[in-house]
C-alpha cells in the first residue's frame, strides 16, 4: 500500500487521496466559481488573464491546448484568434469545471473550434509534438505531481511551441503580504461561506497558494522539464506571475 503522502491545502494526505480531494472542491465550487473570482480578486483576475492573453500572441491557424481551462475564459478569447483553421482544447480533470465551461462557450456561440477534453495534467491523452500553445492559469498549483505535469506538457508541445502558467504566487511587497495574509485566512472563508455556501473550499484555496512553489523554483522545475528561456512576469505585487517558457 502506498504511504506516501503530499500536501492538501495544509493537511498532509496520502497521495492517492489528493486527486478525490480536489475533485470534490471544484466540484463544489464550479456552479459559483465565476462570481467567486470577480469577488475574491475584485475583478483583477480579467486584468491577470488579459495581460496573458496578450502575452500568448495568438495567431490564426494555431492549435492550443487550455489546460485546466474550468469555465474558459481563455479558450473563449483564444478561439476568436485562431479562426476556422485553428483549433483550442479545453481540457480539466473536473468534469463538472469542463460542463460549467462548455455551456458558457456555447451561449457565446463559440461551437466551431473548440473541443472538450477530460484530462489528467500528469497524462495528457494528445499525440507529442502536436500544440502551439498551452496555458494553464491557477490550475498548476492542484496538480499532485508538478514535474510529471510539466514534462507531459512539454511531450505534447510542438518544437518552438510555449508553455504559459498562470497561477497565484508569492508576494514580494511586505506591507501587501500582510495584507493579503489577512485577507485569505479571515476574509475569503466568510466569502466562501455566505456566497457559495462552502467556507472549507476557499479555505484550502488560500491554504494551496501558500503551498505553491514560488517565482525561482517554478521557473527552475520548468527548466529541468526541458524548457529554455523561461521567465516569469510579477503581477499585483507578485500575488500571480505568469511563467513563460518554450520547447525548441
Amino acid at each position: 500500500m502506498d504511504t506516501q503522502e503530499t500536501h492538501f491545502g495544509f493537511q498532509q494526505v496520502p497521495v492517492h487521496e489528493k486527486a478525490q480531494k480536489v475533485k470534490a472542491v471544484f466540484d463544489s465550487v464550479a456552479p459559483n466559481y465565476d462570481l467567486m473570482n470577480d469577488l475574491m480578486s475584485l475583478g483583477v483576475h480579467r486584468l491577470w488573464k488579459h495581460f496573458t492573453i496578450n502575452a500568448a500572441a495568438v495567431q490564426k491557424g494555431w492549435k492550443i491546448l487550455d489546460l485546466a481551462g474550468g469555465t474558459g475564459d481563455l479558450t473563449s478569447a483564444f478561439a476568436r484568434k485562431v479562426g476556422e483553421t485553428g483549433k483550442v482544447v479545453l481540457a480539466d480533470i473536473n468534469v463538472e469545471m469542463l460542463n460549467v465551461g462548455r455551456d458558457r462557450l456555447v451561449n457565446e456561440g463559440l461551437v466551431e473550434n473548440i473541443q472538450y477534453v477530460q484530462a489528467d495534467a500528469e497524462k495528457l491523452p494528445f499525440e507529442s509534438d502536436y500544440f502551439n500553445l498551452i496555458t494553464i492559469a491557477f490550475g498548476l498549483r492542484n496538480v499532485t505531481h508538478k514535474e510529471n505535469a510539466l514534462a507531459s506538457m512539454f511531450r505534447v508541445l510542438k518544437p518552438g511551441g510555449r508553455l504559459l502558467i498562470l497561477e497565484f504566487s508569492q508576494v514580494n511587497f511586505p506591507p501587501l503580504k500582510t495584507l493579503y495574509d489577512i485577507y485569505s485566512f479571515q476574509i475569503l472563508p466568510l466569502l466562501g461561506k455566505f456566497i457559495a455556501n462552502d467556507e472549507g473550499s476557499y479555505r484550502y484555496l488560500a491554504e494551496s497558494i501558500r503551498m505553491h512553489p514560488d517565482q525561482g523554483t517554478l521557473k527552475q522545475m520548468m527548466e529541468e522539464s526541458g524548457f529554455e528561456r523561461c521567465e516569469y512576469f510579477n503581477l499585483t505585487g507578485g500575488i500571480v506571475a505568469l511563467h513563460c517558457g518554450y520547447k525548441f
